[in-house]
């Protein structure tokens, strides 16, 4: 996104895939959680849908669930296929002008007389580029962020560490995601089930980085499927981890900036980053746009993407880290109450902010600390 909108700009853009092949392998659960926020940012290919959500269950660790159903077309859920889906917004950059080298691994970084020189390997070969300006998608290991110095030391209990299987079941409900919470299920997160058609779906763990061991969300995943799934075949497995820090402390130095995983953007309660990378790549390509063209990249000028980020979306992951501790807090007969608050409820269209809002009416003993936290 932010090479698309670059590249839209008039910018000469060199996108970098240190991968043989843009969108593997996914290391994903796919799901965005409401399609018209998807459609706010860019005109969705059928392709890249694997399956279309009508709502979501989410089951407490004694084992009572809610559910509610979307009743608003918009207000449901996408599980993409993100194989397609990254290639495609890959495919919109490149139209737009951006030069893709794939099996290009960028090896160094280096500012001189202010200009950006990234040493990188292409397809085996030594390449040097020389630019004005710098921007880092390479996820939570950000190498960008270390050259740059705005790394930031993440804390085990600030990642969330995740497994997940490609399932094949035919039992498995396609309208719906379900959620599975509970300290003997997934300590410090949960377990989830979301839908891909023709009887698959992704079936994933996403556990406190500090409660994690060896193996132990594979472990904790299979035994979660042994259990439920007894009949589901696994096609495929990954693994990978999930910045939940909230926003670093700086996103933008001179000559570069940093989006998505890199500058921690994805929500520190739920895991989900894709929509906020999206939108952070279309802040970022405008704010490269129009530092180039006042040929001022300095970190004064483009601290105005830090600041739009965090004006408008930056805040919210403020919140939600807040509320991710509290309900670190909590034991399981806590979330066994919350959930049993909202059994019957329709809760249709409720985004995370309103659904704790509820939660904390319902609930002003358990939940009351939490509004100075959240609100």
């Amino acid at each position: 996104m932010a090479a698309k909108t670059a590249a839209e700009a008039g910018l000469n853009v060199a996108l970098l895939e240190k991968r043989q092949e843009i969108g593997t392998p996914i290391r994903c659960a796919e799901g965005v959680s409401l399609r018209s926020e998807l459609k706010e940012l860019i005109d969705v290919e059928p392709s890249w849908i694997s399956s279309e959500i009508k709502g979501m269950r989410m089951h407490s660790p004694n084992g009572n669930n809610f559910f509610t159903t979307m009743v608003n077309g918009e207000g449901g859920g996408y599980i993409l296929d993100r194989k397609i889906f990254d290639r495609g917004l890959a495919i919109r950059a490149s139209r737009s002008g951006a030069e893709v080298l794939v099996k290009t691994c960028a090896t160094g970084l280096a500012r001189k007389d202010g200009r950006i020189f990234v040493s990188a390997i292409c397809q085996g070969k030594p390449l040097q580029i020389e630019a004005p300006l710098v921007i880092g998608a390479d996820g939570v290991e950000s190498k960008v962020a270390r050259w740059s110095g705005m790394a930031d030391r993440i804390k085990p209990e600030d990642i969330m560490v995740c497994a997940q299987f490609l399932v094949l079941d035919e039992g498995i409900d396609q309208d719906y995601c379900e959620f599975f919470f509970g300290n003997a299920v997934a300590p410090g997160g949960y377990i989830w089930i979301f839908p891909k058609g023709s009887g698959m779906a992704n079936v994933g763990i996403g556990i406190q980085g500090s409660q994690s061991g060896p193996r132990m969300p594979v472990q904790l995943l299979e035994r979660f499927m042994q259990k439920r799934m007894p009949k589901g075949r696994v096609l495929q497995m990954m693994a990978g981890g999930i910045p939940t820090s909230g926003p670093i402390k700086s996103i933008a130095s001179d000559g570069v900036m940093l989006v998505g995983d890199a500058a921690h953007q994805s929500d520190p309660l739920t895991g989900g980053g894709i929509i906020n990378a999206m939108r952070a790549g279309v802040m970022a390509g405008k704010t490269a746009a129009k530092a180039i063209s006042s040929e001022n990249i300095s970190q004064v000028v483009l601290r105005e993407y830090e600041d739009l980020w965090m004006s408008s979306f930056g805040k919210h992951l403020v919140k939600s880290y807040n509320a991710k501790r509290f309900f670190l807090s909590l034991d399981d007969n806590d979330f066994n109450h919350l959930a049993k608050s909202l059994h019957g409820r329709n809760i249709s269209n409720m985004r995370t902010k309103d659904l704790l809002k509820f939660l904390i009416k319902q609930n002003p003993k358990m939940l009351w600390s939490m509004r100075n936290l959240m609100f």
